[in-house]
């Protein structure tokens, strides 16, 4: 007998429906990122988003934004070397020597005021809503305030103030934090997935893991990452990873088959939208 869900039974769904939610992470941080997310929601795969909204393309993903399926991932770092973004308020500590963000989570737990990350924070948030997006869930850029319960505690609070589910981190690494943000989250009536994927980094493998995941998916509610963007001298410029983020585009796009195959798995594909609107009804 399949072990017993409550997400999904809140959902209405029987205890081993197999639920995907594929999500296009990086919209606003570059003209190509933008382009990708986008076509991967509106002519691929991808039945989410997640917006970066202290980067320089957020406004130009704002203008683009048309009732899509749409979270934002709190941000306090600037991991690239060469391309730098930084708050929206007046947040000192969180700022490194090169005027932006921290690359790195150690860098942000170590000198980051909390009154400022909170107000950072809240100002992503409502900087989106005065921009038109639709919020549907809130994450977190490089899983920078779900591993100290310190953070984790504003993130948590926000959640509950505006109502949204939150991405928490995978299920195997959630054993390994050491405070218990699942149930945490769960006593304040905050949703998340069941689990969160990511494909591995060789380019060799993403295409191959995107099938085993869909083969070996479990009962439940997952939430599968990708990175798509167009490919572009922009793009090339930002990070050396750029072939994995256009091959995830060429993943989530050229993907008769894999929808055929989704089908004939009896997987079904929802957004976040779908654990909000649960959130907000009971």
């Amino acid at each position: 007998m399949a072990k017993q869900n409550s997400l999904l039974n809140k959902l209405g769904l029987e205890d081993d429906a197999r639920l995907l939610i594929i999500t296009s992470i990086g919209l606003g941080c570059s003209h190509s990122m933008n382009q990708g997310v986008y076509k991967s929601l509106r002519q691929g795969l991808a039945t989410s988003a997640t917006l970066l909204m202290p980067c320089p393309w957020a406004r130009d993903a704002a203008v683009q934004f048309n009732d899509d399926d749409l979270g934002l991932s709190l941000t306090l770092n600037s991991e690239f070397d060469n391309y730098r973004w930084g708050p929206i308020t007046y947040a000192p500590s969180l700022l490194d020597g090169d005027g932006g963000f921290p690359r790195t989570i150690t860098d942000v737990w170590d000198h980051a005021d909390l009154e400022e990350t909170r107000r950072e924070c809240k100002a992503q948030i409502d900087r989106a809503i005065l921009w038109g997006f639709d919020i549907t869930h809130l994450g977190t850029h490089l899983d920078s305030m779900t591993l100290r319960p310190e953070f984790f505690d504003i993130y948590l609070e926000l959640a509950c103030d505006y109502k949204l589910p939150i991405r928490l981190p995978s299920a195997s690494d959630i054993t390994k934090i050491g405070f218990p943000i699942k149930s945490l989250a769960e006593a304040q009536g905050i949703l998340s997935p069941d689990n969160v994927l990511r494909l591995p980094e060789g380019t060799a493998k993403r295409a191959q893991s995107f099938e085993q995941i869909l083969e070996s998916l479990p009962p439940g509610v997952t939430e599968l990452q990708l990175q798509p963007a167009e490919d572009s001298q922009e793009l090339r410029a930002i990070t050396p990873n750029w072939p994995l983020r256009v091959e995830d585009l060429q993943l989530a796009t050229d993907n008769e088959e894999v929808k055929t195959r989704i089908e004939k798995l009896g997987v079904e594909l929802i957004g976040y939208s779908a654990l909000r609107d649960l959130q907000r009804s009971t």
